[in-house]
C-alpha cells in the first residue's frame, strides 16, 4: 500500500528505464494472473517502484476488470491470496520507474478505463514527446485526469477514437497517428489482447506462446520464466491483435515505409544495460553485444593489469568481454547486497555509512595489491563512480583503470531514459581526462561512438541521440519528462 508519503527521488548515479510490460490471453479459459506476476517478476529489473497486474474473465461479464496495484517490488504488492481472487483468462501486468515526484500509487499500472463501449486496461512503456500538447486537446473537451502519466493520455484518445471506429485495433491505429515518442503500449479489451509498438521502435515488444496462451512482453526472458515459445519481436510500427478466432492478426499499416527517409531508432542502451542478459531484443542477443562491448574497449582502450572486474550487475558481461580480449583474468571484486529493495532507507549524510557500501562491497583478498581494471555500463553524474574507485583503492588495489561500455553521455533523453539535463551530466563542458580527475582513476576509457552499430551487427538503426544530440525525431522544445513521467 502507499503510505501517502511521497520524497522527491535522489539523483541516482545509474539510469533508470521506466517500465517493463506482460499480457497474456489464454484461450482455454484458465486464469492468468500467476502466470503475468511471474512474468513481472522477470521483468523487475525494468522497474522497481511500482507494478499492477488487471485481468478479466472473457467468458463473465462483459467489461468486468479485476486489479490490483501498489508501491514496491512485485513479491512485496503480491500475496498468494490477491493472485487467487483475479479470476480471468485474459489480463496485463507491469512494472514501473518514475522520474522524480511521480512516485506515487495513482501513477502505478495498468491503467483501467470504464467508457461508453467498456472497458480498457492499458500498460505502457515508453514516453510521448507530445503528451502535454494531447492532453490539453483532452482538457479543453471536458476530460478529467487521476493521473499525471503520459499512459492516462493514451488511454483517453484510444477510448475516443473507439467510439469512431468499428473494433479497438482500429482505435488503436487512430490514436498512434497522434501520439509522438516512444511507446511499447498492451491494451486489453474485453475479448481482445493488443500489442503495438511506435514506428521508431524504441522501446522493445515480443510475442509467444505457451500451449494455448498468447503472450506480449517487454523482453524475451519473461517469456523463458514462464515456459513460453518465442515466436517474434513486435515490429517497429506494427499492431498486434490476439483473439482464439484469428489467433495474431498484424496491423502494419503505422510502419515507416522502405523508402521513407525516417529510420527506426532502437533504443542502444536496451543492449548496454537495461535489456537482462539472457533476453535477445529483436534477433540481437543481449549477452553478446555486452561481450562485444567489452572486447571493443580491449581493443580500443588496452592497459597492462592483473585483474579485470565489473560493477554488478550490468558491468559483468561487458568486463569478461575485455578479460576475453585482453588476456587479463577475469574476476569478482564486488558483493552486491540483493535484498536492496525499495524500502531501503538511505543514510543521512551525517552518518558514516554510504548508500554506495550497502548496495556494494569490495573483496579485499581479490584486489589487494593488483592493478585492477574496472568496467561500468556508464557514467552520469560520476558521483557513484568516484566512490567505487575510492573503494577500491581503500581494498588494497595499487591502480584502478575504468573502462565505460557505452560513450559518454553529452545530451538528455526524451524516449523514457532518465538521462538527465546536459549540466547535470559529468562529460558535459568536459573532456575524458577531466572526468578522469574527477572520479580518481588511474586511467578511463569510453567505448568509441563508431562501435554502437557493430553491438547489434550493424543490423539494426539505432538511437544515439544521447551521445551524439542527433534523435530520430525532433525532440520537444521544452524537457517536461518531470511532469509526464512513464
Amino acid at each position: 500500500m502507499d503510505c501517502g508519503i511521497h520524497q522527491q527521488a535522489e539523483p541516482t548515479e545509474k539510469l533508470r528505464e521506466e517500465c517493463g510490460v506482460f499480457g497474456i490471453y489464454d484461450f482455454s479459459g484458465e486464469d492468468v494472473a500467476s502466470t503475468i506476476y511471474y512474468g513481472l517478476f522477470a521483468l523487475q529489473h525494468r522497474g522497481q517502484e511500482s507494478c499492477g497486474i488487471a485481468v478479466s474473465d472473457t467468458n463473465g461479464p462483459k467489461g468486468k476488470v479485476l486489479s490490483h496495484k501498489g508501491m514496491g517490488l512485485v513479491n512485496e504488492v503480491f500475496t498468494s491470496e490477491h493472485l487467487a481472487q483475479m479470476k480471468g483468462d485474459i489480463g496485463v501486468g507491469h512494472v514501473r520507474y518514475s522520474t522524480a515526484g511521480g512516485s506515487t500509487r495513482e501513477n502505478a499500472q495498468p491503467l483501467v478505463l470504464n467508457y461508453v463501449k467498456g472497458t480498457l486496461g492499458l500498460a505502457h512503456n515508453g514516453n510521448l514527446i507530445n503528451a502535454p500538447e494531447l492532453r490539453r486537446e483532452l482538457e479543453l473537451g471536458g476530460a478529467i485526469f487521476q493521473t499525471t502519466i503520459d499512459t492516462e493520455v493514451m488511454a483517453y484518445h484510444i477510448a475516443r477514437e473507439r467510439v469512431r471506429t468499428k473494433n479497438v485495433e482500429g482505435a488503436v491505429a487512430n490514436a498512434m497517428k497522434k501520439m509522438k515518442g516512444a511507446y511499447s503500449l498492451i491494451v486489453m479489451s474485453p475479448r481482445k489482447l493488443i500489442g503495438a509498438r511506435d514506428p521508431y521502435g524504441f522501446r522493445p515488444l515480443c510475442i509467444g506462446k505457451r500451449d494455448n496462451a498468447y503472450i506480449l512482453a517487454s523482453e524475451t526472458c519473461a517469456l523463458d520464466t514462464i515456459g513460453a515459445e518465442f515466436i517474434r519481436d513486435v515490429e517497429p510500427g506494427e499492431i498486434v491483435t490476439i483473439t482464439p478466432q484469428h489467433g495474431i492478426v498484424s496491423d502494419r499499416s503505422m510502419c515507416l515505409k522502405p523508402d521513407s527517409r525516417e529510420t527506426t531508432g532502437r533504443c542502444i542502451f536496451e543492449y548496454i544495460y537495461f535489456g537482462r542478459p539472457d533476453s535477445h531484443i529483436d534477433g540481437i542477443s543481449v549477452y553478446n553485444s555486452r561481450i562485444k562491448a567489452g572486447r571493443f574497449l580491449a581493443m580500443d582502450s588496452p592497459v597492462e593489469a592483473d585483474l579485470v572486474v565489473g560493477v554488478p550487475e550490468s558491468g559483468n558481461v561487458a568486463a569478461l568481454g575485455y578479460a576475453m580480449e585482453s588476456g587479463i583474468p577475469y574476476g569478482m571484486a564486488f558483493f552486491k547486497n540483493s535484498y536492496v529493495g525499495r524500502t531501503f532507507i538511505k543514510p543521512k549524510q551525517s552518518n558514516r555509512e554510504s548508500s554506495v557500501r550497502v548496495k556494494l562491497n569490495v573483496m579485499r583478498e581479490a584486489v589487494e595489491g593488483k592493478r585492477v581494471i574496472m568496467i561500468d555500463d556508464s557514467i552520469v553524474r560520476g558521483t557513484t563512480s568516484d566512490r567505487i574507485v575510492r573503494m577500491l583503492r581503500e581494498a588494497g588495489a595499487t591502480e584502478v583503470h575504468m573502462r565505460v561500455s557505452s560513450p559518454p553521455f553529452l545530451y538528455p533523453c526524451y524516449f523514457g531514459t532518465d538521462v538527465p539535463a546536459r549540466e547535470q551530466l559529468i562529460a558535459y563542458n568536459r573532456n575524458v581526462e577531466e572526468i578522469r580527475q574527477i572520479i580518481g582513476a588511474d586511467t578511463l576509457g569510453y567505448l568509441r561512438l563508431e562501435r554502437l552499430p557493430e553491438l547489434v551487427d550493424g543490423r539494426l538503426s539505432i538511437c544515439n541521440g544521447c551521445f551524439t544530440g542527433k534523435y530520430p525525431l525532433d525532440p520537444p522544445t521544452e524537457d517536461i519528462r518531470g511532469d509526464y513521467e512513464r
